[in-house]
């Protein structure tokens, strides 16, 4: 849905909460620098998400090599939409989580609200960041007047 963000903001007289940038706001205060992302392929692979996250707030973003993305994205579509948690795809994910931490993701955004069904913060040390709660909770700041939605 956000990938036409910029079209709808433009379009209506109400703000649009953007994910990547209640994802970038806790990265930036967080004082994390390059992060990996994990999310479906349209997430990964495509400017609307990585490129917001690059030019709005100074990040750089890690997404997994293609073969890890195909996985990532089929572990999505396949298991998790369909409510079936697997250990096997567990395992995996937090491979490829390690594997970003590796490359030199300080953190991992979980970019697709049905992965944290699937890897939790208790799975791995590297920190996990849920973009369904960032979202939520910067909705929830927004109605209450406790932010703007730029901030």
């Amino acid at each position: 849905m956000h990938k036409v963000a910029d079209e709808i903001a433009a379009a209506i007289n109400i703000p649009l909460l953007h994910i990547a940038d209640a994802t970038g706001e806790v990265l930036q205060r967080q004082g994390i620098k390059t992060v990996g992302l994990l999310g479906t392929a349209f997430t990964m692979e495509q400017d609307f998400y990585r490129e917001r996250l690059r030019q709005k707030f100074g990040l750089e973003v890690l997404i997994p090599p293609p073969q890890q993305r195909q996985l990532v994205h089929q572990v999505i579509y396949e298991e998790l939409c369909a409510g079936k948690i697997l250990s096997a795809s567990k395992a995996t994910y937090l491979d490829i989580i390690d594997e970003l931490a590796t490359r030199g993701a300080e953190a991992v955004i979980l970019g697709c609200t049905e992965i944290g069904l699937l890897v939790q913060q208790q799975d791995t040390h590297i920190k996990l960041l849920d973009t369904t709660t960032l979202h939520a909770a910067k909705a929830v700041d927004f109605a209450l007047g406790t932010t703007s939605p730029q901030e």
